[in-house]
């Protein structure tokens, strides 16, 4: 699914590396837990995985697919149809609907769209999404900023997984809700990775869930490793 090879990453030219990293793989249908302290690039390294950063050196492929050889339009294109991605501050459409931003991901992508099911299409695969992530249907004609940030959160998973994208990124996916509702809210995300056969790679700093994921990834020990290759 995901395939590193030795990168180095820097935010300016001439400036110190932000990220140094030997090779990594994540296999189709793993899930990954990514952890480390704040500041340590974990983020930097999602928009790696998703195309949206580029490495100074090395290579990121997703699918097989190097991002680098893309243009920046299918590079976009490319992300819209094989990545779904939790954001840690949501970006939501704040004008859109609750069901309208869900299914936001099939405008862009013919994939994600032919993947809903044939008898309902999207909106029906949104709703199927918005109940499982427990959000009540009266909710689901509102505009997004009228929802709480839990809220907001689930709608914003429920996006990221609708059309079954093969690798899912979740930036701190459990960070809005109360500690009653990580466990379960991580139970689904799991599970609905599993179902679609999708990849998932998230990073949390709730090192409680790490052990429920097939590989952990400390990026200290990483980077410390990509050094020292």
């Amino acid at each position: 699914m995901i395939d590193i090879e030795p990168l180095r990453f820097a935010w300016t030219r001439g400036a110190a590396d932000t990220l140094v990293l030997g090779r990594l793989q994540v296999d189709r249908g793993q899930t990954v837990f990514l952890h480390g302290p704040s500041g340590c690039g974990k983020s930097t390294l999602l928009g790696l995985l998703a195309g949206v950063l580029s490495p100074s050196q090395g290579r990121v492929a997703l699918l097989g697919q190097d991002w680098a050889a893309l243009k920046a339009g299918q590079r976009d294109a490319f992300r819209a149809d094989h990545v779904g991605v939790i954001f840690q501050q949501f970006n939501l459409l704040p004008y859109l609907s609750v069901l309208d931003n869900v299914t936001l991901p099939c405008r862009f992508s013919v994939l994600r769209r032919e993947r809903c099911s044939p008898a309902g299409g999207p909106d029906s695969e949104a709703q199927s999404w918005l109940q499982r992530m427990g959000l009540p249907e009266a909710l689901w004609s509102r505009r997004a900023d009228a929802l709480s940030v839990g809220q907001q959160q689930r709608v914003a998973a429920a996006r990221a997984l609708i059309g079954q994208p093969e690798l899912i990124l979740a930036d701190e996916p459990t960070s809005a809700l109360d500690a009653a509702l990580r466990q379960g809210f991580m139970d689904l995300l799991l599970q609905a990775a599993r179902d679609a056969g999708s990849s998932l790679v998230c990073v949390s700093h709730d090192e409680q869930q790490a052990q429920r994921f097939d590989v952990q990834w400390s990026l200290p020990a990483l980077q410390q490793a990509g050094v020292s290759a």
